[in-house]
């Protein structure tokens, strides 16, 4: 079965750096968009960054444009999120996501909180 497990987050002062890992298993990993979402406490899910299976196109949210970076190993069936410059506002937990064969799949979430 379709399966991510997500890594990485935790407390961060504002302007340092995380990165998160999600490693997939269960389909063909290097076949599929995949996405990173977040969910701050009484807000909507909201999409973070998208790539492309091959890894050549990337989108951003708005508010992450220019601090936030995607990337993927299909080799290692694994993505990744390079958070940089991060704010109080990034805090939330951070999901990554794929629609496999018409269903949406997600992680458990891995918390990041930017606090002073």
């Amino acid at each position: 079965q379709v399966q991510f497990v997500e890594s990485g987050g935790g407390l961060v002062q504002p302007g340092g750096s995380l990165r998160l890992s999600c490693a997939a298993s269960g389909f063909t990993f290097s076949s599929y968009h995949m996405n990173w979402y977040r969910q701050a406490p009484g807000k909507e899910r909201e999409l973070v960054a998208r790539i492309s299976p091959g890894g050549g196109v990337t989108t951003y949210g708005d508010s992450v444009k220019g601090r936030f970076t995607i990337s993927r190993d299909n080799a290692k069936n694994t993505l990744y999120l390079q958070m940089n410059n991060l704010k109080p506002e990034d805090t939330a937990t951070y999901y990554c996501n794929a629609r496999v064969l018409g269903t949406d799949y997600w992680g458990q979430g891995t918390q990041v909180t930017v606090s002073s």
